[in-house]
């Protein structure tokens, strides 16, 4: 009968401390996923400049890619390159990235947008 109330207290406490093994041990990949996220998008920041250049004559033409499609790829290379550093500042915060999409090459013919209201990953 002690046997068996032991055996009963054991595996109890198993189920009870499952949870929070399974949470704490997500943690570090959550930190990892951040800071790899962080470094990717400080250094692939400089591709936003063909991106858009592809995006503008798509939409607009040569004369308008040569010309907006330059600028406008080169200020979302700054922001990506910036958000970028700013993941890789605060990898410790679990948060989604400020910049959409997440990587240069996730949805190549989307302009990058930028928001969000730091929200803890999942």
């Amino acid at each position: 009968m002690k046997q068996t109330i032991k055996m009963l207290m054991l595996v109890g406490a198993f189920f009870l401390m499952t949870p929070y093994a399974a949470s704490a041990s997500t943690y570090p990949a959550k930190l990892g996923v951040k800071l790899g996220n962080g470094v990717v998008n400080m250094v692939t920041g400089l591709g936003e400049v063909p991106k858009n250049i592809i995006l503008a004559n798509r939409a607009e033409g040569p004369g308008y890619a040569a010309t907006a499609g330059v600028m406008t790829g080169f200020l979302h290379g700054l922001g990506r390159t910036f958000c970028g550093a700013v993941d890789l500042m605060t990898f410790m915060i679990p948060t989604k990235p400020m910049v959409r999409p997440n990587f240069i090459w996730q949805s190549f013919n989307k302009e990058t947008t930028y928001g969000g209201n730091w929200e803890l990953l999942k």
